[in-house]
């Protein structure tokens, strides 16, 4: 089992980048995929990105892509969510979530895939 806390959220200006951070508990981090999923005020929550246990592969919600970034560290027992070019469209809370994948290379990107959430981190983007 591994729980799962998200920092990093906050107000920014539209235009602007923000770092989120992902802490696991435990020593098998290294063994789960992860994502990054959000939830816009009114709306359900929706993919934003995953990565791999191994790392090596990472994939992206369209809304997304060329802006954020999903890395992650697995001596700090952390993933990362870099934001750039932020809109208010991109206003949400954001979760992460982690899931013990069939392969190494594996990626998942459906909500009911995961099995471990963290509690959330609000973001928001003024214009």
């Amino acid at each position: 089992q591994v729980q799962l806390v998200e920092s990093g959220g906050g107000l920014v200006q539209a235009g602007g980048s923000l770092r989120l951070s992902c802490a696991a508990s435990g020593r098998t981090f290294s063994s789960y995929a992860m994502g990054w999923f959000r939830q816009p005020p009114g709306k359900e929550r929706e993919f934003v990105a995953a990565i791999s246990r191994s790392g090596t592969r990472t994939y992206y919600a369209n809304s997304v892509k060329g802006r954020f970034t999903i890395s992650r560290d697995d001596a700090k027992n952390t993933v990362y969510l870099q934001m750039s070019s932020l809109n208010p469209e991109d206003t949400a809370v954001y979760y992460c979530a982690a899931r013990l994948p069939l392969y190494s290379s594996s990626y998942y990107y459906r909500e009911a895939e995961y099995d471990y959430w963290g509690q959330g981190t609000q973001i928001t983007v003024s214009s």
